[in-house]
């Protein structure tokens, strides 16, 4: 069991991504993960920096703890051949600490270079191509790809690490599970969804099954409430709608009737480290290993203190119930 720190890219300047990395450091996390986004989600998050210049920062700045992005759409907005090379020297740069976490996107982030948004079939399919792509660069050498969707033309990367970088597959479905065991070296989920792991498993995965558990932590249950609702009601949509809407505008509308008392049903929030304790556990009965605390609450350095102190070596000996 690993335990990481999400990095709210969406709701934290550049600065203080590299900032609070430090401090997951210090406080005993196993790595952290940070979104790959041109917008946020909500007005009221106001951030949005470039992901691989924070983690070529992070890199610089620690010296132990995992990186990984969650997740990279590797296409539309970038070229599969960027982010192999992107991903080989931010491997390089943070010594092999590095995970590429890759997903089929939101058109949120990948409209903006103006292209049509694509069906899911089809962004299954260049994500498919996408993977194969990096793959292929990795192997070092020129090399060309000719696919459906997505074309290489006499490419190479030049600065290789030795091993290269863990690729986590995001997955809300049995077809995605079944190509992060295909082409990639682990799952990446953001609910507890047994069916998830089983599928990845049953196609031939192996490698570490990542989630994302969603918390709040503040020193009363109704600041936590508050501030899962102001930073986090976006994910009450559900990742159908989440990679629809194309602007902070529709999401604004989209959740303009989630409550506070909407959040507490998925949130492990307030003071109590046993509503948190129980919020983690769902994510490892399912079958999870490399979990991801999401905090929305409102006090960043609260929520370290609170995992040292409560958190970490309680996580650390977690299992599957039973």
């Amino acid at each position: 069991m690993q335990i990481g720190y999400k990095l709210f890219a969406e709701g934290y300047s550049p600065q203080e991504m590299v900032r609070q990395a430090e401090r997951a450091e210090a406080a005993g996390f196993d790595f952290v993960e940070i979104s790959d986004h041109y917008h946020p989600w909500l007005k009221d998050q106001g951030h949005s920096g470039f992901v691989w210049s924070i983690l070529g920062a992070i890199a610089a700045r620690t010296r132990r703890i995992g990186l990984a992005t969650g997740v990279t759409c590797p296409f539309i907005r970038y070229h599969p051949a960027l982010i192999a090379q992107a991903a080989a020297t931010t491997a390089l740069l943070s010594d092999g600490r590095f995970v590429l976490g890759v997903g089929a996107g939101e058109q949120l982030n990948e409209h903006v270079v103006g292209k049509p948004w694509p069906s899911v079939t089809e962004r299954h399919e260049m994500l498919r191509e996408s993977l194969e792509m990096i793959r292929l660069l990795w192997r070092g050498g020129y090399h060309s790809y000719e696919g459906k969707h997505l074309r290489l033309v006499d490419a190479q990367v030049f600065d290789l690490p030795e091993t290269p970088p863990l690729i986590a597959v995001a997955g809300g479905g049995t077809s995605a599970a079944k190509l992060a065991a295909e082409l990639g070296d682990a799952i990446f989920a953001t609910e507890p969804l047994p069916e998830l792991v089983r599928t990845y498993r049953q196609a031939g995965g192996s490698g570490p099954r990542y989630a994302e558990v969603p918390l709040s932590w503040a020193p009363d249950e109704d600041t936590a409430l508050k501030s899962a609702h102001r930073m986090f009601r976006f994910a009450a949509t559900g990742w159908k709608v989440q990679a629809e809407l194309p602007n902070v505008t529709n999401f604004e509308a989209a959740t303009a009737h989630v409550r506070e008392e909407d959040m507490a049903s998925s949130f492990g929030y307030g003071p109590d480290p046993e509503r948190h304790i129980a919020a983690v556990q769902q994510f490892t009965d399912a079958g999870f290993d490399r979990l991801t605390l999401v905090n929305a609450g409102p006090d960043p350095d609260g929520f370290f203190d609170f995992y040292a102190k409560e958190l970490s070596r309680r996580l650390s000996r977690i299992a599957p119930a039973g």
